[in-house]
């Protein structure tokens, strides 16, 4: 029995707001990452004052527009899958539902329009649109080798903490309160601050002492920064030395497809059925009867 067009339909506005290998999934795509972009801009503005009234208006027009924009857009994501709770309540669905209500709310909670700025996290949808999730099998190795770097960079930053501990005393005692060394932790905090390059500059030495301690603690820190990036570059290098094979497991293809039935996503460009719910991921479309 055919089933009925609004299937067809539903089918096409879900490949086109939850998929971004077509041309118009990533046209809309595009769209909703401008939109995005430019709420956050308008509501960045509206917080600067002194302004003319009229760019209040229009900050508040636009983001009217912007906001019944966005909530055509989380119905129509409800509405195009088959178990709307599977939206609903994921990562995006309670993004795309925080990012819709502040101003709405605004008519009863005074600035919870600032609320607007939680839109920022929808620009994760960028990667969808990058297909970062293709060179999945590159993550995996940089994931591999922080693994593989960790017990390495815990006795690395031990040893650290031991320098920062023992400069901080020492310079406590060279320099004394009236330096603005007041106490131990102060004192340690001075010592992390100049390891690391920052170098607020709340606090510095003023005894030559002090001073040559100082300029040791600061090439010290260049050394301190580049240790792990070559501990983990090694550990890279050493998982990256063998090519993998493109068609095995070790380099995984993937695309934006996502399920009707439950939303899942990150499906192998292979792949027929859901790896979650095993759901059909390439219905055929049903064609009317000539009759």
């Amino acid at each position: 029995m055919p089933k009925p067009k609004e299937s067809i339909w539903k089918r096409r506005l879900h490949e086109i707001i939850y998929e971004a290998d077509t041309p118009m999934g990533k046209l809309f795509d595009i769209v909703l990452l401008i939109l995005i972009l430019l709420s956050v801009i308008l509501v960045m503005v509206e917080s600067v004052k002194g302004q003319p009234d009229w760019v209040y208006d229009y900050l508040y027009y636009g983001e009217w527009v912007i906001t019944i924009f966005f909530t055509f857009e989380y119905i129509a994501r409800i509405i195009t899958v088959k178990k709307p709770s599977s939206y609903i309540f994921s990562f995006y669905g309670v993004i795309d539902f925080l990012s819709t209500i502040p101003l709405y709310l605004s008519f009863i909670l005074v600035g919870s329009n600032y609320l607007l700025t939680v839109r920022a996290l929808r620009l994760l949808r960028v990667f969808r649109i990058l297909k970062v999730t293709r060179y999945i099998g590159e993550a995996n190795k940089l994931g591999k080798a922080l693994n593989d770097s960790r017990p390495k960079i815990l006795v690395f930053l031990f040893a650290v903490l031991i320098v920062a501990i023992l400069a901080g005393t020492l310079m406590y005692l060279v320099e004394g309160e009236e330096s603005g060394f007041k106490s131990i932790p102060a004192s340690v905090y001075w010592s992390i601050v100049t390891l690391t390059t920052v170098g607020f500059g709340d606090i510095a030495p003023v005894k030559p002492l002090g001073q040559f301690i100082a300029a040791v603690l600061m090439i010290m820190g260049y050394g301190i920064i580049a240790v792990p990036t070559g501990i983990v570059s090694a550990e890279y290098a050493r998982s990256t030395g063998k090519k993998p094979d493109l068609d095995s497991d070790q380099y995984v293809h993937v695309n934006s497809q996502a399920c009707r039935n439950c939303g899942a996503s990150r499906h192998r460009d292979d792949a027929e059925f859901c790896h979650k719910c095993g759901n059909n991921l390439h219905p055929e479309d049903i064609v009317p009867n000539a009759d």
